[in-house]
């Protein structure tokens, strides 16, 4: 009995060694690289009492905050930049991997999770570097990655009514993350991507060095606005080009079931949305719904625009261009383009400015386990395949699933592919974006729901973009193909998979920057560029 009790205890101690000595030592390293021994109060392990809630924090996707989801060793919250380079000096000396967290909304976890976890990783969650500087006589800002577009949106518009930034609806989106895969959202047919009205940024590289767009070259200034996240080193902060928007702008919405010909109506929109002024955008979101007359499941398209301009303009515009929507004045509304951004995620009226700080308020994607995937089209898909993609909403997977089409067109049609990363411009009629979400219950059978959603994907096949089906980075989707994350040299050939999909012809060119500047591959996840072997 005592042979094995001594057994026991030293095997139980060798375990508790090892998984606290690389903690120990990543501390004793921060305290020496920042020469300051204060910054333990800034790093969150798993022995700390708040780890769990500082990791769950800005996490938006449940499916990787259960119980079998690997965690990172530590989790540091910087309140200045030598603090992200001391991070980055101690990982690359003790063989750790790093994660960089602003909003937490990667789609597949990869800020702050990882899906083949060998070797150790910490995690730099950006909340206090979240700074926002505004100057109205230049028409820019500064704004730190940590940031969410609420906290950027709520400065510009605190400092001016009639300036904007061209970015995505979801106020609680980190900065950094959406201008790293590009962006789009309301006024983007108008002025571009978020990445497009990016001028300058502040960036620490694998040597610890801050560099801006001066110093770090044009190629690699291209790469960061658009190439995807957690390639090519963390950027810190970035300036932004403001756009001017009228003081008042005219938000529309109108929904028809299958019985109201929302089957017609959207395949008709398919060939007009993205004809349309550049001062418009349109969508639509297509959901199942209980019919308001008899009770019955049914398919129900709701129709969003955002226009640029009065009501009394827009709706002869709409009338001209797709009479079959019916749009009335009693469907619209007058406000402020930031009332617009409050609209589109609360879904109400008279919230204060103020709504836009809230870095917790639930989303319709977020806070949830969910499964999404994304699509761009061409051509458009006649009404008997919208009709087979209707009945997908019928079953009992889809009871919250939504499918969002939003038109392209305008200045994207404008843009050369290889402006920035994001290669997704002229010739594309409109983007798809599925998603499915299961509430909040880690209990419930989620491969059932992600099986769903890759049923409707298979379907869509011979109605999307082809050679290569393109896919939105922004979207980030794990089905598509992964890198080994245990291979520090990364796979060219795996990476080439998805890497045409989100990026086209772009990807060769990231690849080139990425093995230029980070050679030895230090930054990478799941769907990190690789450098050339």
């Amino acid at each position: 009995m005592f042979p094995f009790l001594l057994v026991l205890l030293l095997s139980f101690s060798w375990e508790l060694g090892a998984s606290t000595q690389p903690v120990e030592e990543f501390l004793h390293c921060l305290s020496l690289a920042s020469h300051n021994s204060s910054i333990g109060k800034l790093v969150y392990t798993r022995h700390s009492f708040s780890y769990s809630s500082v990791l769950n924090s800005s996490a938006q996707n449940f499916r990787f905050t259960t119980p079998s989801t690997p965690t990172p060793l530590a989790i540091v919250t910087p309140l200045r930049p030598s603090h992200v380079q001391a991070t980055v000096y101690c990982c690359r000396k003790l063989g750790l991997q790093l994660r960089t967290r602003s909003g937490g909304h990667d789609f597949e976890g990869l800020s702050y999770a990882s899906t083949t976890y060998r070797t150790p990783f910490v995690v730099i969650d950006l909340v206090n570097l979240r700074s926002v500087e505004i100057s109205v006589g230049e028409g820019t800002a500064w704004v730190e990655s940590g940031a969410t577009l609420g906290e950027l949106y709520y400065e510009i518009a605190r400092t001016s009514r009639t300036l904007a930034f061209p970015a995505g609806i979801g106020h609680t989106i980190g900065v950094g993350g959406h201008l790293s895969g590009g962006g789009y959202g309301s006024i983007f047919r108008k002025y571009g991507l978020a990445a497009d009205n990016v001028i300058d940024a502040r960036l620490i590289d694998v040597k610890g060095r801050i560099l801006e767009r001066k110093s770090m070259g044009e190629d690699l200034f291209w790469a960061i606005r658009g190439g995807g996240g957690g390639s090519f080193g963390i950027v810190l902060a970035w300036k932004l080009k403001l756009v001017r928007v009228p003081a008042n702008l005219t938000t529309c919405s109108v929904t028809k079931t299958l019985q109201q010909n929302a089957t017609s109506l959207v395949h008709r929109w398919q060939s007009i949305g993205h004809k349309l002024p550049k001062e418009v955008h349109t969508s639509f979101a297509i959901s199942r719904v209980n019919s308001s007359e008899d009770g019955k499941m049914t398919v129900q398209a709701s129709f969003g625009s955002v226009f640029l301009g009065g009501t009394n303009e827009f709706l002869p515009l709409m009338g001209e261009n797709l009479p079959e929507l019916g749009l009335t004045k009693e469907d619209c509304m007058e406000m402020s383009w930031a009332e617009t951004i409050i609209l589109g995620t609360q879904f109400r009226t008279g919230l204060p400015l103020e709504t836009l700080l809230n870095r917790t308020q639930v989303s319709p994607l977020s806070k949830s386990f969910f499964k999404a995937k994304s699509d761009f089209v061409q051509q458009p898909i006649p009404e008997p395949a919208l009709e087979g993609l209707w009945r997908k909403l019928h079953e009992e997977e889809a009871k919250s699933a939504t499918i969002v089409f939003v038109a392209y067109g305008g200045i994207m049609d404008e843009i050369p592919e290889t402006e920035t990363p994001s290669p997704h411009r002229a010739g594309n009629l409109y983007t798809v974006l599925y998603i499915v979400n299961w509430g909040e219950d880690e209990n419930v059978n989620s491969e059932k729901y992600i099986n769903w959603m890759r049923r409707v994907y298979d379907y869509m096949s011979p109605y999307v973009s082809k050679s290569p089906r393109e896919a939105y980075v922004n979207y980030r989707d794990l089905d598509i193909g992964a890198n080994d994350m245990n291979n520090k040299k990364g796979s060219y050939a795996e990476a080439k998979i998805w890497g045409r999909k989100y990026f086209k012809n772009n990807f060769d060119r990231l690849v080139q920057v990425k093995t230029r500047v980070d050679p030895g591959n230090f930054f990478r996840h799941e769907q990190s560029i690789p450098p050339l072997p």
